[in-house]
């Protein structure tokens, strides 16, 4: 009998993974990779590369966040944001992309997250346009909203929670869970069932607080984590600061197939460095799938302008895939460690290489980055799917705690899963958010470029940008959080300390 159902639960498994893997192949294989590529590079054009431009500004803007008494910040907004982009990803995932692309895939993912600051932008200024207050006077805002009230379809604003829901509530919450207890697990041969059930704790402090408590931890966590990270990264680079050059070759050789060239590979070569690099560059920065902006429209943005929350996302792309997720890359490529046979995968690659660069004290500190990287995700994650939950119920809080409940359950269920159906569910899931996104962002793209340089024209003009609604005569009937009065209410309350 138990043969039996192991035989089934085998087959279930196989069929499972095998349908997915259709559902990816037709996804990330032709239609995301073309139009993810497509709308960033048409963004881009059209906003005149904003995203090298305006760079410094974007700093600016971030610098400018501070805590408010009432609502979040646009640096705790920043710091969320980052939070569920920092996490499996920038780790596992960059391990996954070598092991699977190559070092090609690397050159893919800067490619996708350069192209992708300008998508992020234009999702993250219409979030901010068209956001609404919730029951308890929180902003809610992110691609269903714009959805419905910029394309006139809550069908599709529904579709599009829906995915979300499945995908950041579910299945991404699921990855980070399963990256802790497998990381742990290798580590120190942690029980998998007993972490699930800590981490499920955990996690439950923070979900059952709300938004404003998941913004306010990840503004002290993700600091933390990212200096220490980035300054582990670095010791190892300068170690072999030598072999520096080798592998920047090395990584846009085999983005182009020139590595392989004389064994007869190029066209294969070429398409699993784009198509990996792509699916986990997206995987790690969101650029284009939506969920970021979910959480940029809860900010109460300075200067008081859509767009400057725009410029805040923008930054995250950067900081996510060509800061953080190079470092992953450069720790394991300047390891040496891909040419070992028992070097693993997934996050055991990366362990094996500070381990054989660092000693074996950097077990601890790998153990360390993944709790924190990957809990801050799990919370942050959960903060997407709430707004869209919020959305389904007319902005109530009518099921969030059933809601809350299933989000935990689905997070011990990662704890114990296999990796493959994990990573599969999650590919799937964030393929078909984005398809969704994507096509209201063209639809909706016009109006959000003519709200940046709207902003910019304030800039020019040596002007602190703030909104005018009236300047867009389409929002004239939409309710919202963009009223005349209520901007100089919260102007009142929260005064404007930015400076050009």
């Amino acid at each position: 009998m138990n043969s039996t159902n192991e035989n089934l639960l085998t087959t279930i498994n196989d069929s499972l993974l095998a349908v997915i893997g259709s559902i990816n192949g037709v996804l990330w294989g032709h239609v995301l990779v073309y139009l993810l590529v497509g709308v960033g590079i048409y963004f881009s054009l059209r906003l005149g590369f904003i995203q090298i431009r305006q760079f410094r500004h974007a700093i600016d803007v971030l610098k400018s966040g501070r805590d408010l008494e009432n609502g979040i910040s646009s640096y705790q907004v920043f710091c969320t944001s980052m939070a569920a982009r920092v996490g499996t990803g920038n780790m596992a995932g960059i391990a996954v992309a070598l092991s699977v692309g190559g070092p090609g895939a690397i050159f893919w993912m800067w490619v996708i997250a350069l192209f992708g600051m300008a998508t992020a932008f234009i999702e993250s200024t219409l979030a901010q346009v068209y956001k609404v207050k919730d029951v308890d006077g929180q902003y809610r805002g992110g691609p269903a909203y714009y959805m419905e009230k910029g394309l006139g379809k809550r069908w599709m604003g529904t579709l599009f929670s829906v995915c979300l829901i499945i995908a950041f509530g579910f299945v991404f919450n699921a990855v980070q869970a399963n990256t802790i207890t497998d990381a742990l697990h290798h580590s120190f041969g942690f029980n998998e069932t007993t972490q699930g059930i800590v981490i499920v704790i955990c996690s439950a402090f923070f979900i059952m607080g709300g938004l404003k408590r998941v913004a306010s931890a990840s503004a002290k966590i993700v600091p933390i984590m990212a200096v220490g990270y980035l300054a582990i990264a670095i010791v190892i680079v300068l170690m072999n600061i030598t072999e520096l050059p080798a592998v920047l070759s090395l990584i846009v050789k085999s983005a182009f197939g020139w590595q392989e060239a004389a064994a007869g590979g190029v066209a294969f070569t070429i398409s699993q460095a784009m198509q990996t690099g792509i699916a986990r560059g997206l995987f790690s920065n969101e650029a284009g799938m939506g969920s970021a902006a979910n959480i940029a429209a809860s900010a109460t943005p300075n200067p008081n302008h859509p767009a400057s929350q725009g410029f805040v996302q923008m930054l995250g792309v950067f900081v996510d895939t060509i800061v953080i997720c190079t470092a992953s890359a450069a720790m394991i490529m300047l390891s040496g460690v891909m040419d070992m046979p028992d070097a693993g995968k997934g996050i055991s690659l990366l362990q094996t290489a500070l381990s054989h660069e660092l000693g074996g004290w950097t077990t601890y500190f790998i153990a360390a980055a993944i709790l924190l990287f990957c809990f801050s995700s799990i919370i942050a994650n959960y903060s997407y799917a709430e707004t869209n939950i919020m959305f389904l119920n007319g902005n109530t809080k009518k099921g969030l705690m059933i809601f809350r409940l299933c989000v935990l359950a689905m997070v011990m269920f990662g704890s114990v899963a296999s990796l493959p159906v994990v990573w599969n569910l999650a590919d799937a899931s964030m393929g078909l958010m984005a398809f969704v996104n994507i096509v209201a962002l063209i639809f909706l793209s016009k109006l959000a470029i003519r709200v940046i340089k709207d902003y910019e024209h304030q800039l020019k003009q040596g002007k602190t940008p703030e909104f005018d609604r009236s300047k867009f005569p389409e929002l004239e009937d939409i309710e919202g959080a963009w009223h005349p009065e209520t901007i100089a209410k919260a102007r009142r309350k929260n005064g404007n300390s930015f400076a050009n």
